[in-house]
C-alpha cells in the first residue's frame, strides 16, 4: 500500500497559468483531476518523483478547478471525494513540489490541443517529461489525447509516459471505485483504495444550535458548491486544535427532520467542552451507523441521536481480550 508521507519542503501552489514565472520553466509533470488522491494516484506521483530525481527538476501536478464535468454539466457531475484544499494537502504529503491549478472554463475548454502544448507545456512549464493516462483527453472538442502528446513529444524533445496502473481485487483503482465503495457504505473498501481512512476537512462554522437545544451540541462544517460522496450517520474520529483522534458521532446530509435544504456535516464530540468556531478540523469516517431519516419530531430526533451516540461509542471502543 502506498504510504502518505510528509515532505521536507512546502509545496508551491500556482493559481492559474498567468502566475507562472520564468523560474517555473523546466519540470516533470502530470495532468489530471486527482480526485481522492487514492493509491493509484500515489503510484503516479511516485513515478513522477523518480523521473524528477533523474532530471533534477521539480515534480509538478497540473490540475483543474472546477472539475471539467462540474463546469459542463454540474447536475450530472460525480460527487467530489476531495475538495481542493484536501487534494492539495494529500498531494503535498506525497512529495509533490508544485501544483499548477488551472481555472477550467470556456477559454481552456476551447484551446486547440497544439496551443495547449505550445503555450502551456512548452512555453510556460518547459516540460521535459510528461505522464498522462491512456484515456486523457484535452483541448477543443477533446481532440487531444495520449497519441497526440506522444507525437508532440517526439517532435519537441520531451518524453511522454503512461501512468502506472494499480490493481485491487482484480480491478484498476479509480476515483469511480472509491465513490462506489462510499455509496455502498463500505468504508473499509474505500480505505483500502485510498490508502487512508476517508475524511472531510473544513473550518467549524456557526449553526442553528438545534443540536445544543436537544442536548447534543455539534461542530458544523458547511459545503459550498461541492457535493460529498456519502451521507448518513457515522462513528468518526476528529483531528484539530487540541484534538487527536477524538471520538464522536457525525451526521452528514440535509437534515430533513428540521427542514434543512443544504448539505451540512454535524459532529458531536464525546466528552468535550470547548469553543472550536473557526478552527480547521479533519473528520475521519470510521464506521457507518444508519442512513439519514426524516423523523416525526424533535423529541424523536433527540432520542435517535442518543442511540446513534451509544452505537458510535461501541464501534470506536478499543478492542480488548
Amino acid at each position: 500500500m502506498a504510504v502518505f508521507r510528509a515532505h521536507r519542503d512546502a509545496m508551491e501552489l500556482i493559481r492559474a497559468g498567468h502566475n507562472l514565472r520564468p523560474s517555473h520553466r523546466g519540470c516533470v509533470a502530470t495532468i489530471g483531476n486527482f480526485d481522492g488522491v487514492h493509491r493509484g494516484h500515489a503510484a503516479v506521483i511516485e513515478s513522477l518523483r523518480e523521473a524528477a530525481g533523474k532530471r533534477a527538476q521539480p515534480a509538478t501536478v497540473v490540475t483543474f478547478e472546477p472539475h471539467p464535468r462540474e463546469f459542463f454539466a454540474p447536475a450530472e457531475a460525480p460527487a467530489r471525494l476531495t475538495r481542493l484544499r484536501d487534494k492539495l494537502a494529500a498531494l503535498e504529503a506525497l512529495g509533490v513540489e508544485r501544483v499548477l491549478c488551472l481555472p477550467f472554463g470556456w477559454r481552456l475548454a476551447g484551446m486547440a490541443p497544439q496551443a495547449f502544448v505550445d503555450e502551456l507545456l512548452l512555453g510556460r512549464l518547459g516540460v521535459s517529461f510528461l505522464m498522462v493516462g491512456d484515456d486523457f483527453r484535452f483541448g477543443k472538442e477533446r481532440a487531444g489525447d495520449f497519441r497526440f502528446l506522444a507525437e508532440a513529444g517526439e517532435r519537441e524533445g520531451f518524453e511522454v509516459a503512461r501512468m502506472p496502473t494499480v490493481m485491487e481485487g482484480g480491478e484498476r483503482i479509480s476515483s469511480t471505485r472509491v465513490r462506489q465503495a462510499l455509496a455502498d457504505r463500505d468504508l473499509d473498501e474505500a480505505a483500502r483504495l485510498l490508502g487512508r481512512t476517508f475524511s472531510i476537512r473544513g473550518r467549524v462554522a456557526h449553526g442553528d444550535r438545534v443540536g445544543r437545544e436537544l442536548g447534543w451540541p455539534t461542530v458544523n462544517i458547511n459545503f459550498d458548491r461541492t457535493r460529498p460522496p456519502l451521507s448518513g450517520v457515522y462513528a468518526v474520529r476528529v483531528d484539530g486544535p487540541g484534538l487527536e483522534g477524538h471520538a464522536g458521532v457525525a451526521s452528514l446530509g440535509i437534515r430533513p427532520t428540521v427542514g434543512g435544504e443544504r448539505t451540512l456535516l454535524e459532529v458531536h464530540l464525546f466528552d468535550y467542552q470547548g469553543d472550536l468556531y473557526g478552527a480547521p478540523l479533519t473528520v475521519r469516517f470510521v464506521d457507518w451507523i444508519r442512513d439519514e431519516a426524516n423523523l416525526a419530531s424533535l423529541e424523536a430526533l433527540r432520542d435517535q441521536i442518543g442511540r446513534d451516540a451509544e452505537q458510535a461509542r461501541a464501534l470506536l471502543a478499543p478492542a480488548t481480550g
